[in-house]
C-alpha cells in the first residue's frame, strides 16, 4: 500500500491543477452575428434582438436578456428559433435612447454552457448602469464541483468495464479475489455518485452557477428534459444493470470456479495418491466407473461455466457499450461533422480505453494486494497483454479520426488551447506505450505463479505453539496468585502474536519476490499507471475545451462579418473639437451607412465632455477626394433633436480615401473646423 500512495498524492494533485485551469469551461458555441450589431447605434428602437451562433444551441426563456441604459429589462422573455443557428427575443416598444445591453446564456449541443454580453445605441450612445456578471458560464464552485465529478465519472467507468473485461476475459480466478472485488465495485460506486453529482449540478453549472440551486427540483425538470440529463439518467438505470452484473460475477460465478478448482485439486491429489496393496480386480472396476462419472461431471461443470462466462460477457458489454454511448451521445461526439460516424467510434474509443486503463489497475492490484495463495498467473498476464496490444490498436485508429474531426487543421493542432492539450495527450500515450512495452517485455520473462512455498512453515508453526503455550500458562499462573507472571504470561503471548505476524509478513514478501520478472512487471506497471492517472486528466479537460475546429469556423464568421462592415457596413468616426469659447469643448460622432458608393444615410452626434449630448447652432459637413481632385461637396444636416443632426440621401460619386471635415459652430463667433480621412465603397 505503501508504493501507491505516491500515486494517489499524484492524481489528486494533477486533478486540481488541471482542473483549476479548466474553469470557466471553454464554450463550444461562439457568438458570430447580431442584429443589431455588436457596438452599433441604430435610429430607432428595433422589434427584436437576434443572435447567431458558430452551430445550434440550447435555449429556453429567458436565455436572452436586454437591458436598457438604466438598467430595466427591454425583452419579452420569450425566445424563438428563426433557423439555422439564429435566435431572437422580442423588445418592448417605446424604449428610450441610449445603450442598451445584451446578455445570453445557452447551451451548446456538445453539453457546455456559453454565455456572454455585448451592447448596441439607440438614437446615440449613453451611459449605462447595467452591471455585467465578471463570472463566466461554468465557473464558480459549481463548475469546479462539475468538473471534479465529470472525472470522477471517468474514472469510475474505466475502474468499472476495464476490470470487469480483466476478470473475464484473462483472470477468471480474480473473481474470487477480494482487491479485485473492491477495485470494481469502487469503479461503480464513483461512477454511481459521480452521474447522481453531475445531475444535481447541471441546472446551477448551465445557469445561475449558485451552490443553493443545486438542489432546486424545478431545475432538476428542466434538466431532465435535456439531452444531456436524458444521458445521465440512462447511465443510472445502466448502472443498476451493471449492479447486477456485479453480484452474478463475484457472487455465483466466483463459487462456481472455486468448487471446479477445488474438484480439480481432489483429483490431482488421488492420481497422484499410491494404491494400497491387495486391491482387488473388482475395486478396480468400480473405481474406474466413478472416474468416468467424476469426468463427465467435471465436464459439464465446465461446459456450464463456459455459458456463464459467455453469458456475463455479452449482458456485460452491452452494458459497458451503453455506458460509454451515454458520453457520445451528449458530448463532442454528437455534433459537429460525420456524426453517424464518429458516436459509434467514439463509443468504441471509450471502450478500449476502458479495456486497457481499467485492466492495467485490476492487474497493478493483482500483482500488489492479492494473497500470496492466489498470485495472479503467468498466462493470465500475457492474455491481457494481447488484450492491451488490441485496445491499443483500436484507440490509436479511433484517436486519429477524432482528433482530425476535432482540429480540422494544422494551425488549430498549434494555435488553440484544444489543439495545444490534445498534443500533450499524444504525448502522454507515447509515454505510456513505451512504459507497456517495458511491461511486455517483463511479461515475457515471467516465471509461473509461485505456489505456497514450505519455506517458513516451521518457523510459522513453532510460532504459534509458543503463543498457545504462553496463553494456556497465564491462567495457570493466576491461580497460584502470581499476578506477576500473569502479566509476563500475556505480554509474552503478545509478543509472539506479533513475530507471528512479521513472520507471515516477511514469507509473502518473500515468495512476491521470488519471481525477478514479476518484480520488474510490478515497477513498470506502477509508472504506467501513474502516468494513465495524469492522461486521464488531460482528457476530462480536453472534453470541456472547445475544438479546434469550431474555434476556427467562429473566428472565420467574425472575421467576415468585420470584413463587411469595413466593406458595405456603417461607418463611424469621432472627432474631439475645441472652439474656443464657452462650452466649446466635446465629441462629434459621423456615422454614414452604409458607407458606399451611392445614396448613404448620415447622421452627426454632438456630446460634451462629460458624454452628454448637447446643442450647438450649426453643424455642416463636406467630403473631399483628394487623390481624385473631388470635393469638397457640401452636407448641411437638419437638427434632429439635442445633439443629433441627420441628412438623407448623400451621395458618394466614387470609391476611395476621403477626407470628411466637420465644422461645428457652439456661438456667433466660435466654431472649428476638424477631420479624418476613412475608406468609403
Amino acid at each position: 500500500m505503501s508504493r501507491l500512495r505516491p500515486l494517489l498524492l499524484l492524481l489528486f494533485a494533477t486533478v486540481a491543477a488541471l482542473l483549476a485551469g479548466a474553469v470557466p469551461v471553454s464554450a463550444h458555441a461562439a457568438l458570430t452575428g447580431s442584429d443589431p450589431q455588436q457596438g452599433s447605434v441604430v435610429q430607432e428602437a428595433p422589434d427584436r434582438v437576434s443572435l447567431t451562433f458558430s452551430e445550434k444551441v440550447a435555449v429556453s426563456d429567458g436565455s436572452v436578456r436586454v437591458y436598457d441604459p438604466k438598467g430595466k429589462e427591454a425583452d419579452t422573455g420569450e425566445v424563438t428559433d428563426l433557423g439555422g443557428n439564429s435566435y431572437a427575443v422580442g423588445l418592448h416598444a417605446g424604449l428610450p435612447d441610449g445603450t442598451f445591453t445584451v446578455t445570453y446564456q445557452v447551451v451548446s449541443a456538445d453539453s457546455h454552457p456559453v454565455a456572454g454580453a455585448f451592447t448596441f445605441s439607440v438614437g446615440a450612445p449613453s451611459k449605462t448602469t447595467v452591471a455585467v456578471p465578471e463570472q463566466g458560464a461554468g465557473g464558480g464552485v459549481v463548475g469546479g464541483l462539475y468538473g471534479f465529478a465529470r472525472y470522477l465519472s471517468y474514472a469510475g467507468f474505466i475502474l468499472l468495464v476495464g476490470g470487469a473485461a480483466f476478470v473475464l476475459a484473462c483472470w477468471q480466478r480474480g473473481a474470487g479475489v477480494r482487491p479485485v472485488q473492491r477495485l470494481v465495485v469502487s469503479g461503480w460506486l464513483a461512477l454511481t455518485t459521480a452521474t447522481l453529482a453531475m445531475l444535481l449540478l447541471r441546472g446551477s453549472y448551465t445557469g445561475s452557477g449558485k451552490l443553493g440551486d443545486v438542489f432546486d427540483l424545478d431545475l432538476l425538470g428542466q434538466v431532465l428534459q435535456t439531452k444531456t440529463g436524458a444521458a445521465l439518467v440512462s447511465r443510472l438505470l445502466l448502472l443498476a444493470a451493471a449492479a447486477l452484473f456485479i453480484a452474478v460475477l463475484f457472487g455465483a460465478y466466483a463459487r462456481r470456479y472455486e468448487e471446479i478448482e477445488e474438484g480439480e485439486d481432489e483429483d490431482d491429489e488421488e492420481t497422484t495418491g499410491i494404491e494400497p496393496a491387495g486391491t482387488e480386480a473388482s475395486a478396480d472396476s468400480v473405481g474406474s466407473a466413478d472416474d468416468a462419472d467424476d469426468a463427465d461431471s467435471e465436464n459439464d461443470d465446465e461446459s456450464l461455466q463456459r455459458d456463464l462466462t459467455f453469458g456475463l460477457a455479452i449482458g456485460g458489454g452491452v452494458v459497458a457499450a451503453g455506458l460509454a454511448a451515454s458520453w457520445a451521445m451528449a458530448e463532442h461526439a454528437s455534433t459537429g461533422i460525420q456524426t453517424g460516424i464518429s458516436m459509434p467510434l467514439d463509443v468504441l474509443h471509450l471502450l478500449a480505453v476502458a479495456a486497457w486503463l481499467g485492466g492495467l489497475a485490476a492487474l497493478l492490484v493483482a500483482l500488489f494486494r492479492a494473497p500470496v495463495d492466489a498470485q495472479i498467473e503467468r498466462d493470465a498476464v500475457r492474455r491481457f497483454s494481447r488484450l492491451a496490444f488490441g485496445s491499443v490498436l483500436v484507440l490509436t485508429a479511433t484517436g486519429i479520426y477524432q482528433s482530425w474531426r476535432q482540429v480540422g487543421s494544422w494551425s488549430a493542432l498549434t494555435g488553440t488551447s484544444y489543439g495545444q492539450l490534445l498534443l500533450v495527450k499524444i504525448g502522454l500515450v507515447a509515454v505510456l506505450v513505451g512504459i507497456a512495452w517495458i511491461s511486455r517485455r517483463w511479461t515475457a520473462q515471467l516465471a509461473e505463479a509461485p505456489a505456497v512455498a514450505e519455506t517458513g512453515v516451521a518457523e510459522e508453526k513453532e510460532v504459534s505453539e509458543e503463543v498457545s503455550e504462553a496463553k494456556e500458562l497465564a491462567p495457570a499462573h493466576a491461580t497460584s496468585g502470581s499476578t506477576k507472571a500473569t502479566g509476563d504470561g500475556c505480554e509474552r503471548a503478545a509478543q509472539l502474536a506479533r513475530q507471528r505476524a512479521a513472520v507471515a509478513s516477511a514469507r509473502e514478501k518473500r515468495i512476491r519476490n521470488a519471481d525477478p520478472g514479476r518484480s520488474g512487471l510490478r515497477r513498470s506497471a506502477l509508472a504506467e499507471a501513474g502516468v494513465a492517472v495524469v492522461l486521464l486528466a488531460v482528457t476530462t479537460v480536453l472534453t470541456a475545451t472547445e475544438p479546434g475546429r469550431t474555434v476556427e469556423e467562429a473566428e472565420a464568421a467574425k472575421a467576415a462579418v468585420t470584413q463587411q462592415d469595413k466593406t458595405s457596413g456603417a461607418l463611424a468616426l469621432d472627432m474631439s473639437f475645441d472652439t474656443g469659447g464657452k462650452n466649446g469643448q466635446g465629441v462629434a460622432r459621423l456615422q454614414i451607412d452604409p458607407a458606399r458608393v451611392g445614396a448613404n444615410e448620415m447622421h452627426v452626434y454632438v456630446q460634451g465632455p462629460d458624454g452628454k449630448p448637447f446643442d450647438v447652432p450649426e453643424v455642416k459637413v463636406a467630403f473631399t477626394l483628394e487623390a481624385k481632385k473631388i470635393g469638397p461637396l457640401p452636407v448641411v444636416p437638419d437638427r434632429v433633436t439635442t445633439g443629433h443632426w441627420t441628412a438623407s440621401g448623400v451621395q458618394v460619386p466614387m470609391a476611395g480615401d476621403w477626407k470628411i471635415e466637420i465644422t461645428v459652430r457652439t456661438s456667433d463667433i466660435d466654431q472649428v473646423t476638424v477631420s479624418k480621412n476613412a475608406k468609403i465603397g
